[in-house]
């Protein structure tokens, strides 16, 4: 089977395997399928292209049919997922130009038949009789009418569209979804927020750290204006709307109606409790659309209202709205459910960092050969003390490049969304304050998996035979996980109950990229800030030796603001330590 098409559809349907799209496909159902396409064609050793690549489109779609439950949206939690849809649009784009292409060709045929018949019909109209009598031209006309304008109609009839949807339809399923890009604006205002940056810059794609911008049309920041709103996240809604008017104003080309934003904007302004700005807008709005059909009754609203408040505040004067633009800093943001918000906001910027001159002289290097371990005798790891007290280090080439490449490998086809293990009943669980894929891996899988697994315990002289898998993580848009203890609490028993291995002792967490902006790993409860650096690795205890949790460890993974952030980590259990880090004499030793 020599066919070029057979090989891509080969090499697709083993791509969807690879990246386990499929999980319901088999090689014995593809096997079948494909030896029903092959028995229908009888015992003819050739046959045509075009039969095979109706035969094996069927096949496709079926295939699609029964793997497509299985493809899961949330693409946006991951970098390393999202960049398969970069290679997926060009091939789109390839396809695209191929349609236009034989677009242009059938075309240009239908524009060189239309030049010749038109100069044929004004030479036989100028003087029919005479023209049809000359032999030849009285057969021609029969022809063109009998034989080749059905041949024009045949060619105006051909769609070359076929092979474009074709490669949609396949591709379809990969694209992301409502939920992706509403994943992805709510992430931009993620990292709005965190980073203090204003919605122009934002816009103007003027982020750190960046050498390329990225710009926000009028329409972009309408739409992220508008997923705000249907949020019921007013604060983002009027910073949004508020850059499109802007950049509305400013003559910048737009499909969105000013009034449409003005409706939008004023309201957002009026749930922000700012009644002047809302009336000044909402008449800017009945000036333009004057038979809008809430901007009236809104008008009206917003002057009753504030008359009323004007009235119990003893005052007789309206103030007049502000003509100072709406920033950043125009409204309050909201509070929300997470109590150290602003302090740990403020670390991932950098503030509020309590790396003191004196902290900083008990900080030392230190080449560490795990207490002699005959593995690390003759090349021992360098260990830097990035934190005092709890005493937190990184280590130094924990892991090579090749390492880190392998890793990504085994771990990009199963990324999934990034779990949470709920404290009551110890399942795990997706939750809104963890944006990240995520994967599983065990030492069996390859030999790198069971040498990283290995060095763990020789760096930390821990055992890891009762730890859990090696997890990755892949930082998406915006990918962040909110501040959380590792270990679980007195108030949750049961979180790691059916593991039977006891609590979280301590985490050893592998940095397997560089990351321009963000991403760092910040403690709240004593302002440190670790910043990402491929090939390191930082541990720290989660218990003190008494098996009492220390609370100081709750920290956060930043918002990953510009770049791609690839972690690991192993989390190791109590059981299997008792002798290799016994109690200490009191609860906090």
């Amino acid at each position: 089977m020599k066919c070029a098409f057979c090989r891509r559809f080969l090499t697709r349907v083993r791509t969807w395997q690879r990246k386990n799209l499929c999980r319901s496909l088999t090689p014995g159902v593809f096997n079948r399928g494909f030896r029903m396409i092959l028995q229908s064609q009888g015992n003819e050793k050739v046959f045509s292209t075009s039969t095979m690549r109706t035969q094996l489109s069927l096949l496709a779609l079926a295939l699609v049919c029964c793997c497509f439950w299985s493809v899961q949206a949330e693409v946006y939690t991951s970098i390393g997922q999202m960049t398969d849809l970069i290679y997926t649009e060009k091939e789109l784009v390839q396809s695209l130009k191929e349609y236009i292409q034989a677009e242009e060709s059938k075309l240009a045929a239908v524009k060189s038949w239309a030049n010749k018949l038109d100069v044929l019909t004004r030479a036989s109209t100028s003087d029919p009789e005479v023209y049809l009598a000359h032999p030849v031209n009285a057969y021609k006309l029969m022809k063109r009418l009998n034989t080749e304008w059905s041949e024009l109609e045949s060619l105006v009839l051909q769609d070359p569209s076929d092979g474009f949807i074709s490669n949609m339809t396949v591709h379809r399923q990969y694209f992301p979804d409502e939920e992706d890009e509403k994943g992805a604006a709510k992430a931009l205002m993620r990292l709005q927020d965190t980073y203090k940056l204003d919605s122009e810059s934002f816009s103007k794609g003027k982020l750190p750290g960046m050498h390329h911008n990225a710009v926000l049309t009028v329409d972009d920041c309408y739409d992220m204006g508008k997923t705000a709103y249907n949020e019921a996240d007013y604060y983002h809604a009027v910073l949004w709307m508020q850059q499109a008017l802007r950049q509305m104003d400013a003559g910048e080309e737009h499909v969105v109606s000013k009034a449409d934003v003005l409706d939008y904007l004023s309201y957002s302004v009026y749930q922000m409790g700012d009644l002047p700005r809302a009336i000044e807008l909402t008449r800017r709005l009945v000036a333009i659309d004057s038979s809008h059909q809430r901007a009236g009754g809104n008008l009206r609203y917003f002057e009753n209202l504030l008359s009323k408040q004007l009235k119990e505040l003893n005052q007789e004067v309206q103030e007049p709205a502000t003509e100072e633009p709406i920033q950043l800093g125009t409204y309050k943001r909201p509070k929300d459910y997470l109590p150290e918000r602003e302090i740990y906001e403020g670390l991932c910027r950098g503030e509020g960092v309590k790396m003191t001159s004196e902290r900083r002289s008990r900080l030392y290097c230190r080449y560490h050969d795990g207490n002699r371990n005959p593995r690390l005798l003759l090349q021992p790891m360098k260990e830097e003390d990035e934190w005092d007290s709890p005493h937190i280090v990184r280590y130094l080439n924990a892991l090579s490049d090749s390492e880190i490449e392998k890793i990504k490998e085994l771990a990009k086809p199963r990324l999934a969304r990034a779990t949470v293990r709920d404290p009551k009943t110890g399942v795990l669980t997706t939750a809104n304050y963890r944006v990240s894929k995520s994967a599983w891996l065990e030492g069996e899988e390859d030999p790198v998996i069971e040498r990283v697994n290995q060095r763990i315990e020789d760096i930390t002289g821990l055992t890891t035979q009762t730890a859990e898998l090696l997890q990755i993580a892949n930082y998406g848009v915006g990918g962040q996980y909110e501040p959380h203890f590792d270990f679980s609490r007195k108030d949750e028993p049961d979180a790691f109950k059916t593991l039977g291995t006891g609590n979280r002792v301590a985490t050893f967490l592998n940095y397997m990229s560089d990351v321009e902006a963000g991403g760092a790993t910040v403690f709240p409860d004593f302002g440190a800030a670790i910043y990402p650096k491929k090939g390191t690795a930082v541990f720290w205890y989660n218990l003190f030796r008494s098996g009492e949790g220390d609370y100081r460890t709750r920290h956060a993974a930043c918002p990953v603001l510009v770049g791609c952030k690839w972690v690991s980590n192993k989390w190791i259990h109590e059981r299997g330590q008792e002798f290799r880090r016994p109690c200490g004499l009191t609860e906090v030793d």
